[in-house]
């Protein structure tokens, strides 16, 4: 006998149980299967075939000892197949948990109405009536396989020659019809499954409820459509809540399976292809999740404790979990839950949870609440009901009661009541329309719209079923399921695209608290682009605010991005300290010279420019001692002129006095030049004035002290003057000396026209605001001190000369004055010096230099008058006695030539 055939038969075996309602129902096994292909279908599809009947070998040919599962059946000449999750996930190893009132009961319901409502419209589908096989998936996939499996039965044979392992008989075929269509299944993991066999028999297959991005590959899923929008449109609107909102770093939390794993990944990649939004972590929870599973969750998720928005694509069951293991964690209010559609607008997600739920923004496939439906569904009974097998289980756990078990004995938990059948749903208890209903009655009507327009074109002037649609082509009904247009229970257009997924329209909805009472609020809308209303948002803590969920805190002002390598959402905010501003928000620039940041550093702005004004205290002294030099000297200059011929102003050099007068008088009056405002008269006449009063002076005092020396000096060996010592000489080599600072001056003046300028370095301070631009004329400080530079090397040989001639008799007492005033002067400039230099990093250099070089000039000038022309002025004014011609006293050969060279003036 042949291996398949044996695994393939089922022996006859009848099985009964009592239904809490009251009779039997007899579970008959499936028909012995063969090999042979249906029409239509491809004999490469046959090793496929066969690993389904490896699959169907234990389920159906265990002869009396398992039957076939459960399922609610409706006659007629089309039978459509469906896929309700009725039960919950079973634990411990068992199929099936408890009874899921809304996901399970109500769409089954809605797949009953809507049948209802086709077969009684006698516009579609005339003459033909739609019948079914509803079954359990009990939310597990690899039970909804079995369950599915039972639908491609009837397209398989029974083998001849087969028997059963004792010897019995194998039952024939059995008298389902076979299914044209099947609507279902909920889960992505279950459509899935089920469309990988489904799809071998020509089979077309609807979803209701089923999101995952992985269905939309029509090379693979070629006879899986939906009439709800796949993640894919999902996770754009979430990308697009989540950029609404202001926020950049979330973390994702998915449910281990198609669904959740395939959502999060479609959110990562829309998220990465649009950009701004990063992912913290991606975190997933296992199938199976042990004890302390969702603490380690949350655990993980606040190692990234920035990214408070949680993207969670997860069923029920662990979408309230999660909310409780955060509640356990005392983080109320820390996480921002962004739920795809399997939370959507859900109370059971949330229930004894709602505090950490506030401010959830969750997702839902626009839908609407059908009223005929809740007009229908409110009215059922055990009564009325008895073709759904499930409802009485349902009444018992709606009512919290319990009906009489078919023995006649009571229930064992005496505390539970005992039901009276008279109960009614939304009166005696709570009742709210499931929120995927619409989505399987439109899943049912887009079946009967193909099979309608599949009718007009196959069997026109029919009024039920002709030759050409029994049985139904497969292949032929998915070609009309996906040209289908109609609106649906809603009202809203049902249609599919080439790969048989609906148009994505969402509703976008937030759980608010308000006066104590909690729930969903539509706060906006998706279909093609975002439409939020942001005002409606209500968060906990700050009501109005949004939250933020951000890797990195928004740089303030003056600050640029810094970049954290591989996070694009994650950067360090550096300051653009300095001189620098901010260009944009990752760079920074140095302002231009002439400009400083603004006080945020955002910008630039105009340094201020500063100079040694009038008003100045660095101005006060300086000017001071150039207003009392000036007025000495001219008073100085009026005695000697007015007492022209007297003895002492003779003897004193009348020319020579003159133009060392003219020197101290100009030296005062540089300062006045120093402090005037730079430009272009003003820095030709400092350049002039600043070393020609000094060289003025110096040269007159080293044509005096030189002259002295002379005449002493040859006295010694001569009774023969030297030469060039008469008036007229000594007036040509002072202004000969005096030429070469002019003639330097000149030449400088016409290399290098003067101009003032403003001066951004000098006073450019670590502190921006306290920068200031100078102005001044071009003169460097290297420049300065070269204008004064023949000066003081006519200061050094004068009082080289004045130390030679420190010898002379006391007689011829202007060489010691010479001596005293050459001596001080060197002191004065010897501090200059240090002082002028030491400030040249100081950011009041402008000042101290400025006031240095004028007080230094004014002290140098103040010393040459007071020890030069003060002693004189005092004898003339106060002492006239003393000015007077004295008798020459023998000398001797020496002394003779001595004193006609001091125009036998000389004073004791």
């Amino acid at each position: 006998m042949d291996p398949a055939g044996l695994r393939g038969a089922r022996c006859r075996s009848i099985s009964q149980k009592r239904h809490p309602l009251g009779g039997t129902r007899n579970f008959q096994a499936a028909p012995p299967i063969s090999l042979s292909p249906p029409s239509g279908l491809c004999c490469c599809c046959i090793p496929l075939r066969l690993l389904l009947l490896l699959l169907l070998g234990p389920l159906t040919c265990i002869g009396a000892q398992r039957a076939v599962g459960e399922a609610v059946r409706l006659p007629g000449d089309v039978t459509l197949g469906g896929l309700f999750p009725v039960h919950a996930r079973g634990a411990a190893g068992a199929p099936c948990g408890p009874v899921k009132k809304e996901q399970g009961v109500h769409r089954l319901e809605a797949m009953l109405y809507a049948l209802d409502r086709i077969n009684a419209d006698p516009g579609l589908l005339p003459g033909v009536r739609l019948g079914a096989r509803l079954l359990d998936t009990c939310s597990r996939d690899t039970h909804a396989l079995e369950q599915a499996l039972t639908f491609v039965q009837a397209l398989l044979r029974p083998a001849s020659g087969a028997r059963c392992p004792g010897g019995g008989q194998p039952i024939g075929a059995l008298p389902e019809q076979r299914v044209a269509a099947v609507v279902g299944a909920s889960a992505s993991s279950v459509s899935i499954m089920v469309a990988n066999v489904l799809r071998l028999f020509a089979i077309p297959q609807i979803s209701y409820a089923s999101t995952a991005p992985e269905l939309s590959d029509n090379a693979r899923y070629d006879f899986f459509s939906r009439v709800v929008p796949p993640d894919s449109y999902q996770a754009q609107a979430m990308v697009d809540v989540v950029r609404a909102l202001g926020w950049n770093y979330v973390s994702t939390l998915a449910s281990e399976g198609n669904y959740g794993e395939s959502g999060v990944e479609a959110f990562v990649q829309i998220s990465r292809e649009a950009g701004g939004v990063c992912i913290a972590q991606s975190i997933k929870i296992p199938r199976e999740p042990k004890p302390g599973e969702f603490a380690k969750v949350i655990k993980r998720l606040m190692e990234t404790p920035n990214a408070r928005g949680i993207i969670i694509f997860a069923i029920e069951d662990d979408i309230k979990r999660v909310l409780e293991a955060a509640q356990q964690a005392n983080l109320t209010g820390h996480f921002l839950w962004v739920g795809s559609d399997s939370w959507g607008a859900k109370t059971s997600p949330i229930l004894n949870v709602e505090d950490v739920a506030v401010g959830a923004i969750t997702i839902l496939p626009k839908r609407a609440s059908i009223d005929g439906f809740d007009q229908y569904f409110t009215t059922r009974s055990l009564e009325n009901n008895r073709r759904n097998i499930w409802f009485a289980e349902f009444w018992e756990d709606n009512f919290n009661c319990k009906l009489t078990t078919g023995f006649g004995a009571q229930s064992d938990d005496a505390a539970t009541r005992k039901c009276t059948g008279e109960e009614r749903i939304g009166r005696d208890s709570a009742y709210k329309q499931e929120g995927k209903v619409q989505f399987v009655i439109d899943a049912v009507y887009a079946i009967a719209h193909a099979l309608h327009s599949m009718h007009q074109a196959l069997c026109p002037g029919y009024t039920g079923l002709c030759p050409a649609m029994s049985p139904t082509d497969g292949r032929t009904l998915l070609h009309y399921i996906r040209a289908v247009h109609f609106n649906g229970s809603a009202g809203t257009p049902v249609m599919f695209n080439e790969n048989g997924d609906a148009p994505g329209r969402y509703d976008i909805f937030q759980y608010q608290v308000k006066n104590g009472s909690g729930g969903y609020r539509a706060v906006g809308q998706w279909t093609e682009s975002l439409k939020l209303d942001v005002e409606e948002l209500e968060w906990l803590g700050s009501p109005l605010l949004p939250p933020t969920s951000l890797c990195s805190l928004p740089c303030g002002p003056g600050e640029r991005k810094k970049m954290v390598k591989g996070v694009p959402c994650c950067w360090h905010c550096e300051p653009c300290d300095g001189y620098r501003y901010q260009v944009d928000e990752f760079t920074c620039e140095a302002c231009p010279l002439g400009a400083r940041p603004t006080l945020n550093h955002t910008g630039c702005r105009p340094t201020p420019v500063i100079r040694l004004d009038w008003a100045s205290p660095w101005a006060i002294l300086p000017l001071l001692l150039a207003v009392a030099g000036i007025v000495a000297t001219a008073s100085v200059l009026v005695t000697f002129i007015r007492h022209h011929n007297t003895p002492i102003v003779r003897a004193s050099g009348r020319e020579l006095s003159y133009i060392l007068l003219t020197g101290i008088f100009l030296i005062y009056a540089i300062t006045f030049l120093m402090v005037a405002e730079p430009g272009p008269a003003i820095c030709a006449a400092r350049r002039l004035l600043l070393g020609l009063g000094t060289a003025l002076s110096y040269s007159a005092l080293l044509t005096k002290t030189n002259r002295i020396y002379r005449i002493f000096e040859r006295g010694k060996r001569s009774v023969t003057p030297p030469p060039f010592i008469s008036p007229t000489s000594q007036l040509v080599i002072t202004f000969s000396l005096t030429s070469v600072q002019v003639i330097g001056v000149v030449a400088w003046l016409g290399f290098q026209p003067p101009h003032s300028v403003i001066d951004y370095e000098e006073q450019r301070t670590p502190d921006p605001e306290q920068a200031r631009g100078v102005l001044k004329c071009d003169m460097s400080d290297l420049s300065l001190i070269g204008c004064l530079g023949y000066s003081l090397l006519l200061m050094v040989t004068c009082t080289v000369y004045a130390i030679k001639a420190r010898g002379v008799p006391e007689t011829f007492n202007e060489a010691k004055p010479i001596g005293f005033t050459m001596y001080t002067t060197c002191i004065v400039w010897l501090a200059f010096v240090p002082i002028f230099f030491g400030t040249a990093q100081s950011a009041e250099k402008i000042y101290i230099q400025t006031t240095t070089l004028t007080v230094s000039m004014s002290l140098s000038a103040s010393v040459s008058l007071g020890m030069l022309y003060v002693p004189k002025v005092y004898i003339i004014i106060f002492r006239p006695e003393q000015n007077v011609q004295k008798r020459k006293r023998s000398f001797k050969a020496t002394s003779t030539l001595v004193a006609p060279s001091e125009e036998d003036n000389s004073t004791k």
